[in-house]
């Protein structure tokens, strides 16, 4: 993901629209309680229970709603028009504040938040602009870091102020990869676990990192995740693999995903080509198609139960 780029111009003149708001006097809280979380950009102190709440990161978004808080505004995913599709009913008339690669000020100051949740990639001098406005809390977690989707759960549960309900979340969570791994374990041998995850482009496809979130999801549920050693370190996938080079996706289990119409067009062509047809994987019919703004893009508890139910069906279908 790109950090969202942010002009010094662009600073002034938000800086001169913040000078003109009266909403930025700090207003009696209804609840007094205050609790300090540790984010990117040092310890924030939140006091009360947030009413109006903007994220700026999918995963944030999904940890809003798995604690039971419906932000007002959101990115749009990536590839998308709008938020992720297994949040778009939780999500009607929610405000677009952004995109994953650049954020809209305006749109952002305009619903007068009370907490901005952000990702790790927030350029400071956002933030520092973002903080005058309301608490804003950024992960400090990289994507490839261990647990990281866990901690940023809870990082803005706590900041919401229900770390508990996240923690229920979580427990529940993996209640049900175990349950999964059992299936898992019972349907497919272990010498045939062996899984790619990878999107299709209109460049072509990209394998994605075994350290990221649906890798981490299907390791616990009983596969072996292969990236095929060629993603390189602290990068989320590959370039574009040439036709010439489809081997490389020949594992046991690969798990497709697209993200845009341009993907599934793309993805249709490459279907029909003798490259493709001559890959194992798919003479064995253990290609599953998979939403990409869901298993390449997303991150958290309520993603993880539809990736998790993803895997499901992929083993009904190997049976």
């Amino acid at each position: 993901m790109r950090a969202t780029s942010f002009s010094l111009s662009t600073l002034n003149r938000f800086v001169g629209f913040l000078a003109s708001c009266t909403f930025f006097l700090a207003a009696p809280a209804a609840a007094q309680d205050s609790r300090t979380v540790d984010t990117k950009f040092g310890a924030v102190t939140i006091t009360g229970e947030p009413q109006r709440v903007v994220t700026l990161f999918e995963g944030a978004l999904d940890a809003s709603y798995a604690v039971g808080v419906e932000p007002l505004g959101a990115i749009i995913t990536r590839g998308g028009t709008g938020v992720a599709s297994y949040l778009q009913d939780r999500a009607e008339g929610i405000t677009i504040v952004g995109t994953p690669q650049e954020n809209n000020l305006e749109a952002i100051i305009a619903l007068e938040p009370d907490l901005i949740l952000a990702p790790n990639t927030l350029p400071e001098q956002q933030y520092r602009l973002l903080a005058t406005v309301a608490p804003t809390v950024a992960s400090g977690h990289t994507s490839f870091e261990e647990d990281a989707w866990r901690k940023d759960a809870r990082l803005f549960a706590s900041a919401l102020g229900k770390p508990d309900v996240m923690e229920q979340q979580l427990e529940a969570l993996e209640q049900r990869i175990a349950e999964v791994k059992t299936q898992v374990e019972a349907a497919i041998p272990e010498d045939e676990r062996t899984v790619m995850i990878a999107r299709w482009m209109p460049q072509g496809p990209v394998i994605l990192s075994k350290q990221l979130f649906t890798a981490n999801l299907l390791t616990g549920a009983g596969f072996t995740v292969d990236d095929g050693g060629v993603v390189k370190e602290g990068r989320p996938h590959t370039s574009s693999i040439s036709q010439e080079n489809l081997a490389m996706l020949d594992k046991d289990w690969l798990f497709l995903a697209t993200i845009n119409e341009e993907g599934n067009d793309a993805l249709a062509q490459a279907e029909k080509s003798p490259a493709y047809q001559r890959l194992e994987v798919v003479k064995n019919n253990r290609v599953i198609p998979v939403d990409g703004q869901i298993w390449t893009s997303a991150t958290g508890v309520l993603a993880a139960e539809v990736i998790l139910s993803g895997v499901e069906n992929a083993i009904k279908q190997a049976q």
